[in-house]
């Protein structure tokens, strides 16, 4: 299945809840999910009973969705969350966390991590001094990721920055706003990443 790029408040409305899809937006009360908190379409306001099945797929598309991964991409990242020790869904979710793209969202860099991949992709973010355009790309404990110096003044990065001060930071990034750039410190602990998933129903979903 390809990357979702339609509206994407309607994938949280879908889902009755947020899914930070939505920055400044979100932030000002003004998201369609504050304004209809019920799913779209003509039979939205009506309550469905979900199978066990459907509160898996659920999960796995709210994850999906949060971190704007494909099928594909979600099942390699699986497959090897499986094979590392511990917790296969912690694993899965802080692999996850390792994405560049995430990274420089965590990082205040951007309002969404949707613009967060435009600027990977586009290739305004620097890997310790060197660009780096794969929005997949593993970032390490350690790394500096900063913006280059052509867009640092960016007005869409710089109104981000400015946002940071509402939404704060990630605990396990160290960053200096003013030059724009940050340390990806450690990875997070499962506790510290605050995401409306359970990924114990997905661990379920891709282990039948």
């Amino acid at each position: 299945m390809a990357r979702y790029r339609g509206p994407v408040e309607k994938i949280e409305r879908r889902f009755g809840v947020s899914l930070n899809l939505k920055g400044e937006r979100r932030l000002a009360g003004k998201s369609a999910l504050e304004k209809r908190p019920y799913a779209p379409g003509q039979h939205g306001q009506r309550r469905k009973k979900v199978s066990e099945y459907g509160t898996q797929l659920n999960e796995k598309q709210k994850l999906k969705f949060i971190y704007g991964v494909s099928e594909k991409q979600m099942r390699s990242l699986f497959t090897e969350a499986k094979r590392l020790s511990g917790n296969t869904g912690t694993n899965l979710v802080t692999l996850l966390e390792q994405r560049l793209d995430n990274v420089v969202y965590r990082m205040g860099f951007a309002s969404t991590r949707r613009f967060a991949r435009q600027l990977t992709n586009h290739g305004h973010i620097l890997v310790d001094g060197k660009r780096v355009d794969i929005p997949s790309y593993r970032v390490k404990p350690g790394q500096k990721i900063e913006i280059r110096e052509k867009s640092k003044s960016n007005t869409q990065i710089v109104r981000a920055v400015e946002l940071v001060n509402q939404t704060g930071l990630a605990e396990w990034v160290d960053v200096d706003a003013d030059k724009k750039y940050g340390i990806f410190t450690r990875l997070p602990s499962r506790e510290e990443i605050v995401i409306p998933v359970e990924e114990r129903f997905i661990v379920e979903l891709y282990s039948k």
